[in-house]
């Protein structure tokens, strides 16, 4: 029915004709075929040359071929960025000793070796940075523990280096040669108190006492002052076995007293130090060395307030 028209059998014939066309002109166009050869190739090659090679290891690096000079310029120190480097560098290597050496036995600190210890502008010259008062007080505890080691069990490492921290020309170190007797039999001792200086003599005998040349009751009236004069002889109950030849100078009548208390103790020294620790005990061989505090303007006396008014 419909072929019938022939309107419709022309729009038949041409799209039947157009077909063909397209049909020829892909068949006859060279790009498409040309591509498809290409890529055709490529995937042949490439499948052909995995299955030729084989998968292989990265070679190990050989770091002998590196430069020995590092890409950045490491610090030497740990503490190179903080304040005072050089000071770090000392507290830690004290702090790891001490932490080491920890379980060694320790004694009294008042036994333990004196040692004259860097002060603090000295001990700044030495690392050469501004280094504060606490800091350095904390880098002194740290040695004074350190020190306080017994001496016969103490390693040459803590020895060597509380050696770098001590002041050149060590003041304890070197220690004067004990006082002796005289050819004559005596014992020297000088003592002062207050504005009062006294020399002292003493030589085996029966007890007598000479100051300036005056016997004891005329230069000292007070039986206190007597007693403290003597003081160092009665202690030891040693009054009758030593004569005493004293001159003192300057100040008043307790200083001289005074004076000559300490003087006779350091004479009585050199015939027998056994009595140090009892001199010790009895505090004559301790120097005093309090002096009267000076008034102050607008003070009645050195610390007296003038009473206050109202008005």
């Amino acid at each position: 029915m419909a072929f019938s028209r022939p309107n419709c059998i022309v729009h038949t014939m041409q799209s039947i004709r157009r077909a063909g066309q397209q049909s020829s002109f892909v068949s006859a166009s060279p790009i498409p075929t040309q591509l498809l050869q290409r890529q055709q190739r490529h995937l042949l090659s490439t499948t052909s040359r995995e299955s030729a090679s084989e998968v292989q290891a990265a070679p190990e690096i050989d770091f002998a071929q590196f430069l020995q000079t590092p890409a950045r310029i490491i610090p030497a120190s740990p503490a190179y960025f903080s304040g005072s480097p050089k000071f770090i560098d000392y507290l830690l290597d004290l702090e790891r000793i001490q932490a080491k050496y920890a379980p060694l036995p320790l004694v009294a600190a008042n036994k333990a070796p004196r040692m004259a210890w860097f002060k603090l502008p000295q001990f700044r010259d030495f690392v050469g940075e501004q280094v504060p008062v606490k800091k350095y007080r904390g880098l002194i505890k740290i040695l004074q523990r350190l020190n306080r080691i017994k001496p016969n069990v103490a390693p040459e490492e803590v020895r060597q280096t509380l050696s770098r921290f001590l002041r050149p020309g060590n003041p304890y170190g070197n220690k004067p040669a004990p006082a002796t007797v005289d050819e004559m039999g005596r014992g020297r001792g000088y003592g002062k108190r207050k504005a009062s200086s006294a020399v002292v003599h003493l030589v085996e005998g029966d007890g007598d006492v000479l100051v300036n040349g005056k016997s004891l009751a005329e230069v000292f009236p007070r039986l206190h002052d007597r007693e403290s004069a003597t003081w160092p002889l009665r202690c030891t109950q040693r009054l009758d076995k030593y004569n005493v030849w004293a001159i003192v100078r300057g100040g008043g009548v307790t200083g001289q007293a005074e004076a000559i208390t300490l003087a006779l103790a350091r004479a009585l020294l050199v015939h027998e130090p056994a009595l140090k620790p009892a001199l010790r005990k009895a505090g004559v061989i301790t120097v005093d060395a309090r002096r009267v505090e000076r008034k102050k303007p607008g003070h009645v006396k050195a610390r007296k307030m003038p009473t206050w008014v109202k008005r």
